[in-house]
């Protein structure tokens, strides 16, 4: 994304905060499907050995895949 169009996105988003709460909505958990992690990557090694299925608690990856929320916020 061109520097000065985030710029100005996120002057105008702070300048919204500051007037009235607001909600934000996307289509994060589409993005992270898409890209097709499998068990082993929601688990990472904090949760290797937990007892139940971990795969498609997006949550979860903020903890095991810091990155891979970043770049879905980035895109």
């Amino acid at each position: 994304m061109d520097l000065m169009i985030k710029t100005r996105r996120t002057n105008q988003l702070e300048q919204l905060l500051a007037e009235r709460i607001l909600v934000l909505d996307g289509a994060m958990g589409t993005v992270i499907q898409q890209l097709q992690l499998d068990e082993s990557s929601y688990r990472g090694a904090r949760f290797a050995g937990h007892s139940c299925d971990l795969k498609g608690n997006h949550d979860l990856l903020g903890l095991t895949q810091p990155q891979v929320v970043k770049r879905v916020h980035d895109q």
